[in-house]
């Protein structure tokens, strides 16, 4: 584990799996740690893995301005990670909420971007996330699984604001099975409600800004989507796909919001083809 300060002085870990070219991994969740990538389902045998840990998570401090868990506020702590490693440009993964993360730095430093690859990605920063309608379409793909009357009910309840009963995690996992149960188990130990909940708060995004200074982004952009989610669906990915010059959507048959849990053959396969050695 390696630790670095951020311009406000909390001191944020990270941590090193593989060798060969870095490649810079920001959780989602968000403010989950960074524990439940794993090795990225074998990347690490291709890649030097670089997991941040974010502000207030895993083995970094909780800052003393709890403001500074707004995802803007937070760009500068992926600045700081880049420079302590020493790369001019970095190779950038993100999954899901933490894909705002990741664009938001792209928008503000599109010099350092060699490749970014956005992986089940929320949009909100760009204003183009999932709705309530298209998770819960989503889900009723699933219709024909023996959980599922129990989740889809939990699920509803959940987007509308209310106390679910049940668990509604199948629905992010193409395969509900042991090894995605407890995968599953892991979130309430791993995420910092309190930073969640400041994650995307006022003013932490401007999306017409956000997409006006993507657009120019010249750097390989690789948005992958799984099959089976709903955030975002697999249409609902091609948008921020199509807003970079060189932005391409891959859709993983089966998929779900874990895509390297369903299948990591071909998730590493896609991954790995998509950037540089």
């Amino acid at each position: 584990m390696g630790t670095f300060r951020a311009h406000d002085g909390t001191e944020l870990a990270y941590h090193l799996m593989g060798e060969g070219e870095p490649l810079i991994c920001l959780p989602g969740g968000p403010m989950r740690a960074s524990a439940y990538y794993g090795d990225l389902g074998g990347l690490s045998g291709h890649r030097q893995l670089v997991l941040l840990d974010l502000r207030g998570t895993g083995a970094s401090a909780v800052p003393a301005d709890p403001e500074s868990y707004r995802c803007d506020r937070q760009v500068g702590d992926v600045e700081a990670l880049r420079a302590h490693i020493g790369l001019e440009q970095v190779n950038l993964l993100a999954h899901s909420a933490g894909g705002n993360l990741a664009l938001l730095y792209a928008a503000r430093h599109p010099e350092r971007i060699r490749r970014l690859a956005l992986i089940t990605p929320n949009a909100w920063a760009l204003e183009m996330q999932a709705t309530a309608e298209e998770r819960l379409a989503a889900a009723r793909l699933r219709s024909g699984e023996p959980w599922f009357e129990a989740a889809y009910t939990a699920f509803e309840a959940a987007l509308s604001g209310q106390e679910p009963k049940d668990s509604f995690a199948p629905f992010f996992y193409g395969s509900w099975d042991a090894a995605a149960e407890a995968h599953a188990a892991t979130d309430l130990e791993q995420v910092n409600r309190e930073a969640a909940a400041r994650f995307g708060g006022p003013g932490a995004y401007d999306p017409p800004a956000a997409r006006a200074a993507l657009r120019a982004l010249e750097a390989p952009v690789l948005v992958l989507a799984g099959e089976l989610d709903g955030a975002p669906r697999p249409d609902r990915a091609g948008g921020p796909a199509a807003l970079f010059p060189a932005g391409e959507c891959v859709v993983q048959s089966g998929g779900g919001h874990f895509p390297w849990l369903d299948d990591p053959q071909w998730y590493v396969r896609t991954v790995a083809r998509f950037l540089p050695l």
